[in-house]
């Protein structure tokens, strides 16, 4: 059985994932979430923007009458750890077609104060009203077939706990963008690839908010190793995507001062532009 016919066969559904779980928050009180961060999406002992950002996509979906994100906007103010967690919602505006509400993610310091680790402003509304008319000029990126890239089992053995995120992740980069691995980075800023998550579960437009984020960073094809956190990140929802794998092209035009730009778009398997953003990221250069 080929491994796409082996993830088809083994398909976890939308809302019974891992993914689903673990970003699954508990009503406190109107407005007040609690989650519990899972550790499987961590890089080093960081939690993965994507995943932070579908935790609190999820705890406003359910605060806002409308369910579905179009714009989100997050500022990542101090790295997120596993473990309890707090979100706190804001509806801002409820209207017609389009609700808005902020919301915060808070842990605990180790003297036992609050600290704030993430911060969103976000539109809802619901994709399936949205008219069919498409006029647009992008093109879907070209990727090689899946069973001609490459993911994270093809390559050295991970530190134990340095990548956790990858266990739960369908990921075949372009060979095309994977200089870097093999110590040859091509210093175009590119990284494209298929994407999924392990378990089968077929997209939302919750999980695109994981996607844009889940990839390796482009600054590793600029010849930049190590940890690239991420200052700023909006998503933008264009549709609801197709059953099956997406694929994904990240490109970084400019790096200046210690910063570069990140824009990401999200393809689906009916070749539809489903998700685009965003966002600006530090590197350490020395």
């Amino acid at each position: 059985m080929s491994e796409a016919a082996t993830a088809q066969a083994a398909r976890a559904a939308i809302g019974d994932s891992e993914f689903d779980r673990d970003t699954a928050v508990t009503l406190r009180e109107p407005g007040v979430y609690d989650i519990d961060l899972s550790a499987g999406w961590t890089i080093i002992s960081a939690v993965n923007g994507g995943y932070l950002l579908a935790v609190l996509g999820r705890a406003l979906s359910e605060a806002l009458p409308h369910s579905d994100p179009f714009t989100v906007s997050a500022h990542y103010l101090t790295a997120s750890q596993p473990g309890p967690a707090v979100v706190r919602t804001d509806v801002v505006r409820t209207g017609r077609t389009l609700s808005t509400g902020q919301a915060s993610l808070f842990q605990y310091d180790d003297e036992g104060r609050e600290v704030e680790r993430i911060r969103v402003l976000a539109s809802y509304g619901d994709l399936d009203a949205l008219p069919d008319d498409v006029r647009t000029t992008a093109t879907p990126p070209a990727i090689p077939p899946m069973e001609h890239c490459f993911g994270p089992e093809d390559g050295p053995a991970p530190v134990d706990g340095s990548s956790a995120i990858t266990e739960r992740l369908m990921l075949k980069l372009d060979p095309a963008t994977l200089g870097w691995a093999l110590g040859a980075p091509s210093g175009k800023g590119e990284m494209r690839s298929w994407f999924g998550l392990a378990d089968g579960r077929d997209p939302d437009p919750l999980s695109l908010l994981l996607a844009v984020d889940a990839l390796p960073p482009t600054a590793f094809e600029l010849g930049i190793s190590g940890w690239v956190p991420t200052v700023e990140l909006t998503v933008h929802v264009r549709c609801r995507p197709a059953p099956g794998p997406l694929r994904v092209s990240i490109t970084t035009r400019n790096l200046a001062g210690g910063f570069l730009e990140e824009d990401a778009e999200v393809w689906d398997s009916a070749d539809r532009l489903v998700a685009q953003s965003r966002q600006l990221a530090r590197v350490r250069l020395s």
